[in-house]
């Protein structure tokens, strides 16, 4: 919170969560008073907008947030973080925004895993922000973890998650195509949430995730299943033996991904639903 006093942040809230509510933001006081505490330079939500007090500065990145937002630009990217398996995740406009669906990945994997204390060697395919592979070496004291990406600005977000969080120890970032420079067998676990929005689509998403997202971390190609053609088969490869494959899917994928997995000779697939009850991993092996 800032020094100069203005008692009028009550009102700025309220203001900002009618504008907010006008440009069809959803939670609008809510975010209202995030921008309030990025504004006072205070983490987390202000609960009570009448105990901050902002001073020109202040309110100068007040107005410019808002006026982001309003122009809906994601409020994660905006704040530059977002919290993924309760872990604050810094954010750049070369990775992909983590969303909370995905850690229906993370709680599956961990889920088939038997002993948490194991060394686990994990593969992070498309690693963008790093969320996945430090979600799971989170929760694996032993494990170590290599993120892949195209991107060599995604891995080094991914690089300054890892240090940020403690885990730069075990966490390897690696720029490449997809599974392309590794060796073969190397991998306990390969992990993915690979793009797999139909072209055609894109255009048509919210404008967070059109206008702010990057493209290569969305596009699937013609039918959202161009990154899983890559990927699936060159899993036998990467895995060892006994090892476990984990991949989001995009909404009606489960059947063709998992046809690719059973031609791949990867097996059982099982499916799991996110709390919403969409089809939302695959788990292979």
């Amino acid at each position: 919170m800032t020094g100069a006093s203005d008692a009028g942040s009550e009102a700025l809230v309220a203001d900002a969560a009618a504008r907010l509510a006008a440009a069809g933001i959803e939670d609008a006081r809510r975010e209202a008073r995030l921008i309030l505490a990025h504004a006072a330079l205070s983490p987390g939500q202000v609960l009570f907008p009448r105990d901050v007090r902002l001073d020109q500065a202040g309110r100068a990145r007040f107005a410019e947030a808002l006026a982001r937002r309003v122009a809906r630009e994601p409020l994660s990217r905006i704040l530059g973080r977002r919290e993924f398996w309760s872990l604050p995740f810094g954010l750049g406009p070369d990775a992909l925004d983590p969303r909370p669906d995905t850690e229906t990945l993370v709680e599956a994997v961990l889920m088939r895993l038997s002993d948490r204390g194991r060394a686990w060697r994990i593969l992070d395919l498309g690693t963008g922000s790093g969320c996945i592979a430090l979600a799971l070496l989170s929760e694996l004291p032993a494990a170590v973890a290599v993120g892949v990406d195209r991107s060599p600005a995604a891995c080094g977000i991914a690089r300054d998650n890892a240090h940020a969080l403690g885990l730069g120890g075990r966490f390897h970032p690696m720029v490449a195509d997809w599974g392309s420079a590794l060796g073969p067998g190397g991998f306990d676990l390969v992990v993915s949430n690979p793009p797999y929005i139909p072209s055609a689509d894109i255009a048509g998403l919210e404008p967070e995730v059109a206008r702010h997202d990057p493209l290569a971390a969305l596009d699937g190609g013609a039918d959202g299943l161009s990154a899983y053609r890559r990927i699936v088969p060159d899993l036998p490869r990467l895995l060892a033996p006994g090892g476990l494959a984990g991949l989001e899917i995009g909404l009606d994928q489960a059947a063709s991904v998992g046809a690719l997995l059973a031609a791949a000779g990867l097996g059982p697939v099982a499916l799991v639903a996110d709390l919403a009850g969409h089809d939302r991993c695959l788990l292979a092996g």
